[in-house]
């Protein structure tokens, strides 16, 4: 199922100006327990991005120790990273996260008609494809190479309902191998998947894990 960016975004995100100062922004993170604080100006347009590591850049530990407070004082115009790469209320939830991938972002801003309506950290991608797995219940997982055909996902999952077994959730990848097959990693809700295994396979379907050498499951 896809999912959208409006359905996981914060939409309290708490913001700061171009002319709020390092100081500002060092009690915001700390009061807000937040890593990342989008810059916008009095129409909600975003303007640059300042992150808890732009700041320990900017206030090395030899400054925080020193008499010279000046650079607490700096306006955040002179460190946020400006232009940043923004994402929309209606981007599918896997694009975004190649966003992340490909820019080796830690924080996304979400801008609908050219304001910010909100935003999504790499915490939030994290935390809702371990909850979309499931790999965050107690179970098993278990991984099967199958031909690239109509109805195979069919015929597994029958399989399953005849073991009363039940499936937390199902990601299918390119068997890079062989293009005539792909891979099923299933997390299913049982601590001991051994009859399961034994199923599978009587009906021909090749497990590659759990996979024990010199161990038949």
């Amino acid at each position: 199922m896809e999912m959208l960016v409006e359905e996981i975004m914060n939409t309290s995100v708490p913001t700061l100006t171009p002319t709020h100062t390092i100081n500002d922004a060092l009690l915001l993170l700390k009061a807000k327990r937040i890593r990342h604080i989008p810059i916008i100006n009095a129409n909600k347009e975003i303007l640059g991005v300042v992150t808890d590591r732009d700041l320990k850049k900017a206030t090395p530990s030899t400054l925080l120790n020193s008499n010279n407070p000046e650079v607490y004082e700096l306006p955040l115009e002179k460190i946020m990273t400006k232009n940043p790469i923004v994402g929309h209320p209606l981007d599918f939830l896997e694009e975004t996260a190649t966003i992340f991938y490909d820019n080796r972002i830690g924080c996304l801003p979400i801008v609908s008609q050219g304001k910010l309506v909100g935003m999504i950290t790499e915490s939030d991608l994290l935390y809702k494809f371990i909850e979309l797995t499931g790999s965050h219940q107690p179970g098993s997982q278990i991984e099967v190479r199958v031909p690239n055909k109509t109805g195979v996902l069919f015929e597994v999952s029958k399989v399953f309902y005849e073991q009363k077994v039940n499936v937390l959730s199902v990601l299918v990848y390119p068997d890079k191998a062989n293009e005539d097959y792909k891979i099923l990693v299933l997390r299913v809700k049982t601590m001991n998947p051994l009859k399961l295994i034994e199923a599978l396979r009587a009906d021909d379907f090749e497990v590659l894990w759990p996979n024990h050498p010199g161990k038949i499951l």
